[in-house]
């Protein structure tokens, strides 16, 4: 009787719904940081704030520093930083309450998006509930509670419901033109690299409604009017106006990582790997592997991914998850091999195939099930050793944030402490024609009245392009702050680079950092 009135889906479902939940308060009241890219569409915003145009970034002109340039941003797309803007304009918030927020939204919405297309699609309710369980358990969901990746989770967020529309719509309608042009602009505005995703679920869909042979060709205008309509706005209104990470090329260079990381993709994103190695290819931390290591380990992880998706199709017998799996996988080869292969500017992270890793989910869980008991004890532990290190990492998060600097934002600030952020500020009150200069995207959101710069890191190897970092002529004062770590080469590096200054000054904000400070005329 009991299991009847409360089937072990409901019982599942509800707990992962009352554990982001709870998530979700905690990370209200210890906001993330805020990772390089949000953080630079978090910087437009605060030009926009300035009295900039829509979307634009304006700060020091290189030539000049007294004067301004702009720049359309077009490199990411303006969800990632409006969508907690909304929430924070709506509820009084401020900004890292507003991404805390927005994300506990997102998660929920996701969760909720991936549950109804895994039922839609044929998998039982229990299997459909079990892949929550696995997904909340991936390194990818915990990240935002610690660092806020912008359209990472906004397209989590609404790529589940994406999958539920390809896959519910039976016939050619008024629905059909409406998702097409409106999942378009939407998912675009979350995150720009949906529209292989996009392109991806079209495809499944066109494919479905084209059963019998006569109607490929007239389903084929169908999708593709309103799909051509919507990616026509998107580049003629977005994209156009300035360079995206599809747009830099640095010339064709094959590797065996170039179709190796794609088709390692599954199993590299769906079981955390690539976040628990801090990258395999492209190191987010110290590397776990050395370079040979790493190229010996992606071509056995590319081989397993093979496996795993022969011995997906050849358990799970629903034909539509089957195509789905396939054209998602094989779409992602594809677009991303070439990306790679011709250099763009697109990192070997596992997380650009997120959606791959969510996929595959509910064909693992029924693949295990087939199992012996030995071998679902075995699967067992090692999924227990994932949840265990994304566990680790968001309570070590928590406890990094919870004790770190915040200022004016209330984003937590792990690239320095309360004391010399106070101070900072402090500078930004006094003044209204300083320009600060950091080394972290984030810390410029804390000044409110003066003109920042954010410069690269320098690496230990003292590397750099001059080109990237000079910043001629004079204007204002000048405040720089960098990490007491930079002290010798890297400080004089950075403080050539303004040489129409003269005179700094160093004073110890902290043990920690130290602001170089110059108000006379070269």
């Amino acid at each position: 009787m009991i299991e009847k009135k409360y089937p072990a889906h409901k019982i599942i479902t509800a707990i992962i719904g009352i554990c982001v939940l709870i998530m979700g308060i905690i990370l209200f009241f210890i906001p993330p940081a805020v990772f390089p890219d949000p953080g630079m569409g978090f910087q437009v915003l605060r030009s926009m704030h300035l009295g900039g145009a829509f979307n634009t970034f304006s700060g020091p002109d290189q030539s000049d520093i007294s004067q301004n340039y702009t720049e359309f941003l077009t490199w990411w797309s303006p969800g990632q930083y409006l969508v907690p803007y909304f929430f924070k304009l709506i509820a009084g918030l401020n900004m890292g309450q507003g991404i805390a927020v927005a994300t506990v939204i997102a998660q929920l919405s996701g969760l909720a998006g991936f549950y109804c297309f895994f039922k839609k699609i044929g998998f039982t309710p229990l299997i459909a509930a079990l892949s929550l369980v696995f997904i909340i358990c991936q390194q990818a969901f915990v990240v935002p509670y610690v660092f806020y990746n912008g359209g990472e989770v906004l397209l989590f967020a609404f790529e589940g419901w994406f999958l539920y529309g390809c896959i519910s719509l039976e016939k050619t309608d008024l629905k059909l033109i409406l998702l097409i042009l409106f999942s378009g602009w939407t998912g675009f505005f979350f995150k720009s690299s949906f529209l292989w995703i996009y392109v991806a679920g079209l495809c499944c869909l066109w494919v479905r409604l084209s059963s019998d042979a006569g109607k490929w060709v007239k389903n084929a205008l169908w999708l593709g009017i309103p799909a051509v309509i919507s990616l026509t706005t998107v580049y003629v209104f977005f994209l156009s106006k300035g360079t995206s990470p599809a747009s830099v090329s640095s010339g064709v260079k094959l590797t065996l990582q170039t179709f190796g990381f794609p088709l390692a993709s599954p199993v590299l994103s769906a079981f955390s790997i690539d976040d628990m190695l801090n990258g395999l290819i492209y190191h987010t931390g110290k590397p776990v592997f050395n370079p040979g290591w790493s190229i010996i380990i992606l071509a056995a992880l590319a081989l397993l991914s093979l496996c795993l998706i022969f011995s997906i199709n050849r358990v799970v017998q629903n034909r539509n998850y089957k195509l789905f799996l396939m054209v998602f996988y094989v779409g992602a080869i594809l677009f991303f091999g070439v990306s790679y292969l011709k250099q763009l500017n697109i990192s070997f992270e596992a997380r650009h195939f997120r959606i791959l890793g969510l996929l595959i989910v509910p064909g693992v869980i029924s693949l295990v099930m087939g199992f012996k008991p030995v071998y679902k004890f075995v699967f067992a532990l090692f999924f227990a050793g994932i949840a265990y290190t994304s566990f680790s990492y968001l309570v070590k998060g928590y406890e990094i944030n919870g004790a770190g600097a915040r200022g004016v934002s209330g984003i937590a600030q792990p690239n320095i402490d309360q004391q010399s952020l106070n101070y900072i500020m402090k500078l930004d009150k006094e003044n209204n024609n300083a320009t600060f200069v950091f080394i972290s995207d984030d810390l410029g959101l804390e000044i409110l009245h003066n003109r920042i710069i954010t410069l690269q890191p320098i690496g230990d190897d003292l590397k750099i392009n001059i080109d990237d970092y000079r910043y001629d002529g004079f204007a204002g004062p000048l405040y720089i702050v960098l990490p007491e770590s930079y002290n010798g080469p890297k400080e004089k590096m950075i403080m050539k680079s303004f040489p129409g200054y003269t005179g700094f000054n160093l004073s110890m904000l902290s043990p920690n950092y130290v602001l170089y400070s110059a108000k006379m005329k070269r």
